[in-house]
């Protein structure tokens, strides 16, 4: 990736409350223009933690694709918390979500060993009211964090807790620092222990990167939280975060890290056609509640390793 120098040849529109915004009008050939441009893009991303392009008028599948493939070495998806649709190999749907719930805002993959540095977005058909892809700057949240809260993250790092009956996921649980074990009904349990907070791996800046507060059983809606409880009880969740050393996570916790995600969260409705690059380290993502269809796809690029990211707790694969 280049100095950040470089987009300085781009007209970026940096507003409050909004994602740095780029217009252009290339909507002859978007794939060629994203080509002739790379270096300037990937530099304001370096700059921003994430560009709005608006302009490009992406208007198939096929198009977004040779635009994404030129802007990053796309990778495919492991460890997928939520179903995509998979139009080839690296070219994904928005995660399959209820409308009428908000994804909070997160980092992708941060709970796995290998995640990308970059995300790319494109806006095929934009919903009728809502559906922003909201963002916020992972050090400016991190600052905004309670520093003990921080420390006792840095320290213990944080537990991502998982059930699954695929027995065929026993060799990758080895393979990736996820420990497993058997219930008696045949369900696989897994857990993952992993830092909250991580340094970028280009510029060194300390990032709060996870997924604590995403994945917790008190970001569920309260009706299906009960329901979830009800069928498999409090300990039994699909899905669940803890403190890396298994202390329950409180809900007044992660109230205050969503309510920190909103105080510093930059947000633009989506056009269709509209492009977003997102860097996946540095800015966190989401998704609003919306109405209408929405097409937006997704692609994760330039994979990193979580080695190269200074974690505080240290994973060895066995």
């Amino acid at each position: 990736m280049l100095s950040p120098s470089r987009s300085s040849l781009l007209d970026v529109d940096v507003r409050p409350g909004k994602p740095p915004l780029l217009r252009v009008d290339a909507s002859d050939d978007a794939a060629r223009w994203a080509a002739e441009h790379r270096d300037a893009l990937r530099a304001a991303v370096v700059e921003h933690g994430s560009l709005l392009v608006r302009g490009l008028r992406l208007r198939d599948v096929a198009e977004i694709e040779a635009v994404f493939r030129r802007l990053g070495s796309l990778m495919t998806e492991k460890e997928a918390f939520a179903a995509r649709r998979r139009y080839s190999d690296g070219l994904y749907s928005s995660s399959k979500w209820p409308p009428n719930q908000p994804m909070c805002l997160h980092h992708e993959l941060s709970y796995a060993l290998e995640f990308p540095s970059l995300m790319l977005f494109a806006c095929l058909i934009a919903p009728t009211d809502g559906g922003a892809t909201p963002v916020a700057d992972s050090p400016t949240v991190l600052h905004a964090l309670p520093t003990e809260l921080i420390e006792r993250f840095e320290r213990v790092g944080w537990l991502l807790i998982g059930t699954d009956d695929r027995r065929a996921v026993e060799s990758y649980c080895r393979a990736n620092a996820i420990k497993f074990e058997w219930q008696p009904d045949g369900a696989l349990r897994t857990w993952q222990r992993r830092s909250a907070v991580v340094h970028h791996p280009r510029t060194g800046q300390r990032c709060w990167f996870n997924q604590i507060a995403f994945l917790n059983e008190w970001t569920i809606d309260p009706e299906v939280r009960e329901y979830l409880v009800d069928i498999y009880g409090e300990d039994g969740l699909p899905f669940n975060t803890r403190f890396g050393n298994g202390d329950a996570i409180g809900a007044d916790i992660v109230q205050l890290i969503n309510e920190v995600y909103e105080g510093n969260t930059a947000r633009e409705r989506w056009h269709g056609g509209d492009l977003m690059l997102v860097d996946n380290v540095r800015t966190a993502h989401g998704r609003e509640c919306f109405e209408g269809p929405r097409d937006v796809l997704v692609a994760m690029a330039d994979a990193v390793h979580l080695v190269d990211c200074s974690p505080t707790i240290a994973v060895t694969a066995s």
